[in-house]
């Protein structure tokens, strides 16, 4: 494409990539610069659309940059889950799992947090979460480990996380697997490590309202050639084409196409090189959009403690001294005299121009699909969960600093609660 080419489609872009929304606080905004929609026309002009270099290029840089030894795209944050989960209990690994074996997860989850865990035959042992963190609390996960614990999915809300290191050591110790779901907490750190690292297998989400976006996408990352290997099979139909031993496979099975064996179980969760060139362009400024976010979430939090109709309403989630957050989404929690009313306040905020979004799903154990399925134990109680239900939500972050008046507004508005 000529530059001259470029300069009109980038104008097009700018006009139209303007988001119309009836809130003057949205949830998200349009974070795609007109660079990174015109590395996405780039590929469908070249014709190559499908996963090729594009994605190569970015599951390698991703491995680089977060310090892992290998990534794999997938196309969602979902995906990521669902393959790291059935290639973890994929007979390949020699895990000898059994029907009912089981995994420890956070009452407060995604649906595809768990999901694959269930359709993997793994019995799920939900774990109480710590109130103030949203993260799951460490003290309970580590207690409810027994000899029938063969995983554990750790969740790493928002941005924060729990005590990742020491969950990972015990687990590595009791050969427990550990698959860090890190779809809200790209850009992340834990001691210095960015999670996702810790575990046996680490999943990110490119979905439009995350740290970065490619529209739809994922990232798996592992340190483990043969589950390196396990995932690109898996990814593919269980082709056997991406193998480092094709050529053993073919020889094993002369009777078939060399083109078409397959050798495992798998999927099509395939990426496109279209989301691949405008992850690869968005995760360049990964560390900007961190920047920007984390200035925006100190000056909310002032804007809020400095207004003179500041009571303590609300109180902000307690980050992990050991993390080093990066956010897409400023969590709230109501003071415990407003509970009730959490609904007519989300109401309101709406109706003035602030969009909100619960904290994940809130306790997924009220979830319907729990009852359908006859999972969780009713004797457990999650009270920290059901708090957080009764009376968290988040408003959004945006990437681009929050000026005075924008500033000024959105704490007022905020501070309505006082006229329930």
């Amino acid at each position: 494409m000529n530059i001259n080419k470029i300069n009109i489609i980038k104008k097009i872009i700018e006009k139209k990539s303007r988001r119309n929304s009836k809130y003057f606080y949205p949830l998200l905004e349009n974070a795609l610069s007109s660079e990174d929609l015109i590395s996405g026309i780039k590929v469908i002009v070249s014709g190559q659309l499908t996963m090729s270099r594009k994605t190569k290029k970015f599951e390698k840089n991703f491995a680089k940059k977060i310090g892992s030894k290998y990534a794999l795209m997938v196309n969602s944050g979902s995906s990521a889950n669902l393959l790291a989960t059935f290639a973890a209990c994929n007979p390949m690994r020699n895990n000898k799992f059994k029907v009912g074996d089981e995994v420890l997860i956070p009452s407060v989850c995604w649906p595809t947090s768990l999901w694959p865990l269930v359709q993997a035959g793994l019995k799920p042992v939900f774990v109480d979460v710590d109130r103030d963190s949203l993260n799951v609390n460490s003290k309970l996960l580590i207690k409810k480990i027994t000899k029938r614990t063969k995983v554990i999915m750790l969740v790493h809300v928002l941005g924060n996380s729990t005590e990742v290191d020491k969950i990972t050591k015990i687990a590595k110790r009791k050969k427990i697997i550990v698959i860090e779901d890190t779809c809200e907490s790209l850009g992340s750190t834990y001691k210095n490590k960015y999670l996702g690292t810790f575990g046996d297998f680490g999943t990110y989400s490119f979905f439009y309202s995350h740290q970065i976006t490619s529209g739809e996408g994922g990232m798996i990352v592992c340190n483990n050639r043969d589950d390196y290997e396990l995932l690109q099979t898996m990814r593919s139909h269980g082709w056997s084409r991406d193998l480092k031993d094709q050529k053993k496979i073919e020889k094993d099975n002369p009777k078939l196409d060399p083109r078409f064996i397959f050798v495992n179980s798998g999927f099509n969760l395939r990426p496109t090189d279209i989301t691949a060139a405008i992850g690869f362009n968005q995760f360049k400024r990964l560390k900007a959009f961190i920047k920007i976010r984390d200035i925006n979430y100190k000056k909310i939090i002032n804007g809020l403690k400095k207004s003179k109709t500041w009571n303590n309403q609300f109180s902000f989630f307690k980050i992990n001294p050991n993390v080093k957050p990066s956010f897409f989404g400023f969590p709230i929690l109501l003071n415990k005299k407003y509970l009730g009313k959490r609904k007519w306040y989300l109401g309101l905020l709406d109706k003035l121009g602030v969009e909100t979004r619960a904290i994940i799903s809130g306790n997924f154990l009220n979830q319907p699909a729990i009852k359908l399925h006859k999972l969780g134990n009713k004797k457990d109680k999650f009270t920290q969960a059901q708090k957080i239900e009764d009376l968290g939500f988040f408003i959004g972050l945006p990437t681009k600093i929050l000026n005075n008046k924008s500033l000024n507004k959105l704490v007022n508005i905020l501070l309505k609660i006082d006229n329930i």
